[in-house]
């Protein structure tokens, strides 16, 4: 991933560098990124920060679950973004014994029949065993109360992968 150290340079950048650095903040959602390039130049970090947030916080329903099914289901997904693949190896969730890995291709299997999207949890900071307590608890959820927390856990996402690129 490449950081940013200076809100001059995210200025200056063509629209294609633009894309290239903020175009996965939210996973796969390059026109996120597009729209927040229209509205430069910024002041600080902070009003780019609220920008794409705002974009974001006022998607479509459809866009939402267009996000949402960008997410790569935990553990069992071969084809992660750059992103993803650190956040989920940081979480230690490329080191799951049998049982572990069992557990959470049933779980998202379950999980995606279910909500029509796939379990998305803000790693960071996390290991297996609270990914797991989390899953198992979300599981049980209604739909629009899942919904709204994947939506609140995607913001989390993104937040995270901002401040790496600005650091």
């Amino acid at each position: 991933m490449k950081t940013i150290n200076s809100i001059d340079k995210v200025n200056q950048l063509t629209k294609n560098d633009f894309i290239d650095i903020f175009g996965n903040v939210f996973e796969k959602a390059n026109w996120i990124a597009e729209k927040t390039f229209d509205l430069k130049p910024y002041k600080n970090f902070n009003k780019l920060s609220s920008a794409i947030m705002k974009i974001y916080e006022n998607s479509s329903k459809e866009d939402y679950l267009k996000i949402l099914n960008s997410h790569p289901e935990l553990v069992v997904e071969k084809k992660l973004t750059e992103n993803s693949q650190k956040e989920q190896n940081n979480a230690n969730l490329n080191q799951c014994s049998n049982k572990e890995f069992n557990e959470f291709q049933n779980l998202n299997s379950k999980y995606n029949k279910k909500f029509g999207f796939p379990f998305i949890i803000a790693v960071k900071g996390k290991n297996k065993n609270e990914i797991l307590i989390s899953f198992r608890k979300r599981i049980k959820n209604e739909i629009n109360l899942e919904f709204e927390e994947a939506k609140k856990q995607v913001k989390k996402i993104a937040n995270f992968r901002l401040e790496e690129i600005i650091s």
